[in-house]
C-alpha cells in the first residue's frame, strides 16, 4: 500500500510542476524560468517510472493478466 501512495505522490509532483509551468508562462511574473518546473517534471516522471519497474519487479504490483 506504501507502494502506491508513493507513485501517486510522484504522479502529483509531476502535475504540479507541469501546471506551475503553465502558469510561469502565461503569467511570467516569478524569477524562475520555466524551464526549472519543467526540468522537475522530467525528474519527478523518471523517478515514477523507476519506481514502477521496480515494484513490478520486486512483485510489490502485479501485472493484469493477458487474455490470451
Amino acid at each position: 500500500m506504501i507502494i502506491k501512495l508513493l507513485l501517486l505522490s510522484l504522479l502529483a509532483m509531476v502535475l504540479i510542476s507541469l501546471f506551475r509551468a503553465l502558469f510561469q508562462l502565461v503569467k511570467g511574473q516569478t524569477n524562475l524560468p520555466a524551464s526549472h518546473y519543467l526540468g522537475r517534471r522530467v525528474l519527478f516522471s523518471v523517478l515514477l517510472v523507476a519506481l514502477l519497474l521496480l515494484a513490478m519487479l520486486s512483485g510489490m504490483l502485479t501485472l493484469n493478466p493477458s487474455p490470451l
